[in-house]
């Protein structure tokens, strides 16, 4: 957040020592709004406190300065890693804040591109799974099924852990994932799920979740979209939206590990069925037969999947409108871009503590582990380990190859605790460390979130490394996590 922002106030100096000639002042006159509030607040941007928070020397940012101006087309492209702070909406709109300086939204080869994660991450919620949906969604949902839908907005996962927790959700029913798995501190999570009375999964493949369940428990097997599905009316294919808005079919290219699994569909239709009935007007039988029918319905229910079937079908699919990139319109009150005014905030950690952050090794595809090896980072056999710059590791007392407890370091009073990680040296940002994704799960907070999504902040972690209790004297663990080697 710091480097935008000092980029940004290096193209509006550029501006000022060249007026006329930096800023798109003709895109930022009729698409945007706000530049006179954005250009005022980072002339006070403090250039001393941009480099403590970035690490870097002011050169450096001169010289990433330089070439954004020089660029007649830029594309800013982030993972998830952005969002997994406190201040992550903040970053993205400083983010934005910068391609709209000089234009770049809506200009062919430019733009944002938020790396999203795999198909249907964001295809979900174009079909409505998020718990806050606008009330046209729900309006058009209601005029298409006949029913008045819940209006009353529903709760995220970090809600969702605290309401099972108090008792405020009684039954848990998951379409796949590992959600203890996966959500952060895991020991709330594993407890709130056993306070449920009801936990469902939906899954393809057997993960930690259908371990840790309510006081009843089902798993309910499902086909994998790499499957061949063939329903009653013949063989069937399902849709996938990928990180770019494209649209396109998926078809199961291998047999079933069994012909008595139920696809997705059948298995969310017969619920359908049990628990709703005819009160909506919704053809769940015909719904598993002919996946045809479901896709009909989107096509009068989900903005920009008009005539779904026929579209789905051409070759490649199809690319979602997108008002931003097509015709540079914004979904706003005034139907402008707004440049918005953040405040800087940087991770402070106390003397003796690490920022820390959750990461995934190359043979692991979310919370499924392939193998203990890490290609990336030039780790074999092993994963409970700790990334620590050298230096770091040499101020705190320690050594590489020494197996520490990572103690998280919070204010709720809640002991966090990993043991007998062994420390790796490796050329991490001084201050900060690292550690795989979902073991150092527990050390995150539950309410540790991001401003405005609350979003786990999974990559600002503070902890304290101490040598582990049970180290012999050589500094080894007497009971191995794994071996590692310094790349």
């Amino acid at each position: 957040m710091a480097l935008l922002q000092a980029l940004s106030k290096r193209v509006f100096d550029a501006e000022a020592r060249n007026p006329g000639t930096v800023l798109d002042h003709a895109f930022l006159a009729e698409h945007c709004e706000g530049l006179a509030e954005l250009q005022e607040h980072l002339s006070l941007l403090d250039e001393d406190a941009v480099l403590a928070a970035t690490g870097l020397r002011t050169e450096e940012i001169d010289e990433l300065a330089a070439r954004y101006l020089r660029a007649e087309k830029v594309i800013i492209t982030w993972a998830m890693g952005i969002t997994q702070q406190k201040k992550g909406v903040a970053t993205i709109k400083e983010i934005i804040n910068l391609l709209l300086l000089r234009g770049n939204i809506g200009k062919p080869g430019a733009g944002a591109s938020p790396i999203r994660g795999h198909s249907n991450v964001q295809g979900d919620r174009t079909m409505g799974i998020w718990e806050q949906m606008p009330q046209s969604f729900m309006d058009s949902l209601g005029e298409e099924f006949g029913f008045e839908p819940p209006r009353e907005h529903g709760v995220d996962a970090v809600e969702t852990i605290n309401k099972m927790r108090d008792g405020g959700i009684r039954a848990f029913v998951a379409l796949g994932g590992n959600f203890v798995g996966a959500i952060s501190d895991t020991n709330a999570a594993e407890a709130a799920m056993q306070n449920t009375e009801l936990s469902v999964q939906i899954s393809t493949k057997l993960n930690r979740s259908h371990t840790v369940t309510g006081a009843e428990a089902l798993i309910l097997p499902t086909m994998g979209r790499s499957e061949i599905d063939i329903q009653e009316s013949g063989p069937q294919f399902v849709s996938v939206e990928d990180t770019v808005c494209a649209v396109h079919p998926s078809w199961g290219r291998v047999e079933p590990v069994s012909h008595h699994l139920l696809s997705e569909p059948a298995i969310v239709s017969r619920l359908g069925k049990a628990l709703v009935g005819d009160k909506v007007k919704a053809d769940w039988d015909g719904f598993e037969k002919n996946y045809d029918l479901i896709r009909d319905h989107i096509s009068r229910v989900v903005g920009g999947c008009e005539n779904y079937n026929e579209r789905i079908r051409q070759t490649g699919g199809f690319i979602l409108a997108n008002g931003p990139r097509d015709s540079r319109t914004f979904p706003t009150p005034t139907g402008k871009a707004v440049l918005t005014v953040n405040q800087l905030e940087h991770v402070e950690r106390p003397e003796g503590t690490l920022i820390l952050q959750s990461m995934r090794s190359h043979d692991q595809f979310n919370t499924t582990i392939y193998g203990h090896n890490d290609r990336y980072r030039g780790i074999k056999k092993g994963r409970h380990v700790v990334f620590v710059n050298p230096e770091d590791i040499a101020e705190l007392g320690l050594a590489d190859g020494m197996f520490v407890d990572i103690h998280g370091q919070y204010q709720d009073g809640a002991e966090r605790m990993v043991r007998n990680f062994r420390v790796v040296s490796y050329p991490t940002a001084r201050g900060c460390a690292a550690a795989y994704y979902p073991e150092a799960n527990v050390l995150v907070p539950l309410n540790h979130t991001a401003e405005g999504s609350n979003t786990p902040v999974s990559k600002a972690v503070i902890v304290r490394l101490e040598p582990s209790k049970d180290q012999t004297p050589d500094g080894s663990a007497a009971v191995t996590s794994g071996s590692a080697r310094t790349p």
